[in-house]
């Protein structure tokens, strides 16, 4: 699926050491450690380890050369292209440790914060235009009504925070999922960036999905690939989710007191993606408390975070986010909280046409044979105890119960009323006193 949106600009590989704008004494140390944690002695490969072109490692090797702090080996590789070898020096050997002492990270460069930011403009999420053909495609496994579309198309091209609401059961999780898949494109995430002489991780395997890569024929005369800063890693616009487990201290930035390394906060994973606080009012905290936190990046596009100093600093908010919660939103917040959550829509249950579209589907895609008369029976002696109220999850429920039921029995998937009764009765649990 194409998504109508500029190409994101990739981030240019710094061509100099000076296009860094990082501290050298940083850098330098950085290298020492890689040199020392990975054992390398080739520039091809400290290249590679810490992101940087062959010709900017060779600046920097040739710095700690400089300082006594590396040493050349005498010896070429020749399975390597003829390489010159080097090593620590015993200056270095002791500076290396000493460096790691304060600081456990080595590997790639980090990108400084402000050079960060200009990508983030780049390939901001609010560049992004959703079709309702794209946002229909992306949600074409759920039956949703067309006056849904036309609230949530708007919300999504927008860039802006969104709260679904309405009885549980009605699909708002896979909505905001739909949505994840109808932005379509991909980013650029930085292995790290840095701040104040501090090193954040951002790229987070488990959070960030990693684009398949590009790979040059050798014989070809013209270079495709790797023609971006490879302290970025080509990603598919991340998704966060979030539910019960949400706390306030999960946005704030996480200090390692052993290792003396800071990891980015999940909002500041999200960037240029979508932050999704799925069961809202499930959490610790109120969800008021949740909002008051947001408020700021919602508003102004920029978030505050705090360094172990107490220092505070700004980092770009480009984050698409979405509350789903099964409250009435005048429930758990005030009129200011509602105020700048930008969209608000409402996920009602299905109709009965619906329904039963969703209860074909089910059964086809379970291998489930439909049949008239049982449905007949659901919806005329089941639905009115429940006042016909119906539910997305329930079609789902009820043909799941059915074949767990005829492969414990031994006999071909098939509905019955009797069959429909024994299912029903899992659904819901009766309202009675418990003797204890």
């Amino acid at each position: 699926m194409n998504v109508e949106t500029p190409n994101v600009v990739a981030p240019p590989a710094p061509k100099r050491l000076e296009e860094m704008q990082l501290p050298i004494v940083m850098m330098r140390d950085i290298l020492l450690k890689t040199i020392f944690r990975k054992n390398l002695d080739q520039v091809s490969d400290i290249a590679r380890a810490i992101c940087l072109p062959i010709p900017v490692a060779q600046e920097l090797v040739d710095l700690a050369r400089s300082q006594k702090l590396v040493e050349a080996t005498g010896t070429l590789h020749a399975n390597s292209g003829g390489e010159m070898g080097y090593q620590l020096t015993d200056s270095g050997r002791a500076r290396a440790l000493d460096a790691l002492s304060q600081s456990e990270y080595y590997g790639a460069m980090p990108v400084p914060l402000e050079t960060y930011r200009e990508q983030v403009k780049r390939q901001s999420i609010r560049n992004i235009h959703v079709t309702r053909e794209q946002l229909t495609g992306a949600m074409s496994h759920l039956v949703l009504p067309d006056e849904l579309l036309s609230h949530l198309g708007p919300a999504v091209s927008a860039g802006r925070s969104i709260l679904m609401y309405g009885p549980p059961g009605n699909g708002k999780s896979s909505i905001s999922n739909g949505i994840r898949d109808a932005l379509g494109d991909k980013i650029y995430v930085p292995r790290a960036i840095e701040y104040a002489g501090q090193v954040i991780t951002v790229y987070d395997p488990i959070i960030h999905n990693k684009a398949e890569e590009m790979v040059d024929d050798p014989t070809s005369l013209r270079r495709t690939s790797n023609r971006f800063d490879s302290r970025y890693v080509l990603c598919e616009r991340p998704t966060v989710i979030t539910g019960g487990e949400l706390s306030l201290s999960m946005l704030d930035l996480v200090y390692n007191p052993t290792a003396r390394t800071y990891q980015a906060p999940l909002q500041l994973k999200a960037t240029g993606g979508v932050f999704i606080v799925d069961d809202l009012g499930r959490q610790t905290e109120p969800p008021q408390a949740l909002v008051n936190r947001w408020i700021v990046p919602l508003e102004e596009n920029r978030d505050i975070l705090a360094l172990q100093s107490g220092e505070k600093f700004e980092v770009p908010f480009d984050t698409l986010v979405i509350f789903s919660t099964n409250f009435h939103p005048n429930q758990i917040f005030d009129n200011a909280a509602l105020r700048r959550i930008f969209f608000k829509i409402k996920i009602d249950g299905p109709n009965q046409e619906d329904y039963l579209k969703i209860f074909a589907l089910v059964s086809r895609a379970r291998g489930m044979p439909l049949d008239e008369d049982t449905l007949i029976y659901l919806l005329r002696e089941k639905y009115p105890t429940i006042d016909n109220v119906y539910s997305n999850y329930q079609p789902i429920f009820l043909v799941d119960q059915m074949i767990s039921i005829c492969e414990f029995e031994g006999i071909p998937y098939q509905m019955n009323p009797d069959l429909i009764d024994r299912a029903w009765e899992n659904m819901f649990v009766k309202d009675e006193a418990i003797a204890h």
